[in-house]
């Protein structure tokens, strides 16, 4: 399908769509009357449910039976991929290397923006200083792999380094490093691009949080003679705990799909696979539909929870 065609099919699915809002519009002006109200009401709920049944709730459901059959998809196999997944190397390692991204990028991330946030706030170049960390939000994960690639680049100690993190072992005296290929330490520097490109996040988040600490609170401590770590944990900390959360979770649910950095950087190879890039192996490269369905659903399970709990926390604030 050429390049042309998908842009036609682009603008005739954009004039569909402005086409069912009119018609809903134009049948449902005259209807003035509570009964009137809630068939408009209906008539502008069903599509987007119909819509979030079909592009959500089917796919799930066909993707959890999925799960239980073999990799042509024909014969049931019960629990045997989920078995799978707990019992071989393999699977076991991605499952380590899974933990390894959900426990050290959203900690590590959620870190370094709380500091940086704190250390720049109000200071005489904090637009500038907040502008340096934010930048690498702006880029795809695609773009922040390639050039942490260009850092980890890895050639002979003998020969000129093109990558920086290589060139400053070579300054040092040490000999070259293969940052991408080495295990299991190229896990952890996968984890730093995620990283790199997360506390972004986190730092906008937690400074907005931060400015709107009312300054009552913040004289009230200082007369109390609270200061500096001491107005860290007793009076920031507890004041943006909602924002913490909201940031902890996010990062957590980015990094369960972590997807583009592994893809990028090294393929999958090296014993750098995660869940969801080994979804993709499974269902797209190795043909085991079963397996990767099995790898889907578990992805879900564990972002659910995540997703759970952060509606909760907002409802409560909500409440307030």
């Amino acid at each position: 399908m050429s390049s042309t065609e998908k842009f036609v099919q682009m603008f005739i699915c954009i004039a569909l769509f402005f086409g069912v809002v009119a018609i809903i519009l134009l049948l449902t002006s005259k209807l003035r009357s509570r009964s009137g109200e809630r068939v408009q009401f209906l008539a502008f709920v069903l599509p987007a449910l119909a819509l979030i049944a079909i592009g959500l709730l089917y796919p799930a459901i066909v993707t959890i039976y999925r799960s239980f059959q073999d990799n042509t998809g024909t014969d049931f196999v019960g629990i045997d991929n989920y078995h799978t997944v707990f019992t071989d190397s393999e699977q076991l390692r991605v499952l380590r290397n899974t933990a390894a991204w959900v426990l050290l990028v959203p900690t590590v991330s959620t870190f370094i923006g709380l500091v940086y946030a704190v250390l720049v706030d109000r200071a005489r170049l904090e637009k500038f200083a907040k502008g340096l960390i934010f930048l690498p939000m702006a880029i795809s994960l695609v773009g922040a792999s390639l050039i942490w690639k260009f850092v980890y680049d890895y050639k002979d100690k003998s020969v000129d380094q093109i990558g920086l993190a290589n060139q400053i072992l070579k300054s040092l005296g040490f000999d070259t490093y293969q940052f991408l290929l080495t295990e299991p330490w190229n896990t952890l520097f996968l984890i730093v691009i995620m990283i790199w490109v997360q506390a972004g996040f986190a730092m906008t988040i937690l400074s907005a949080s931060i400015k709107a600490i009312p300054d009552d609170i913040i004289e009230a401590a200082r007369l109390d003679g609270v200061s500096g770590l001491k107005m860290f944990r007793y009076i920031t900390i507890p004041s943006i705990r909602p924002s913490l959360i909201v940031v902890i979770t996010t990062i957590s649910i980015t990094t369960l799909k972590a997807f583009d950095i592994v893809r990028t950087a090294t393929g999958g190879n090296f014993d750098t696979s995660v869940l969801a890039y080994e979804f993709y192996v499974q269902s797209f490269r190795s043909n085991n539909a079963g397996l990767g369905a099995a790898l889907a659903v578990i992805i879900f399970i564990l972002v659910l929870p995540i997703v759970v709990y952060n509606v909760r926390q907002m409802r409560r604030l909500e409440a307030r």
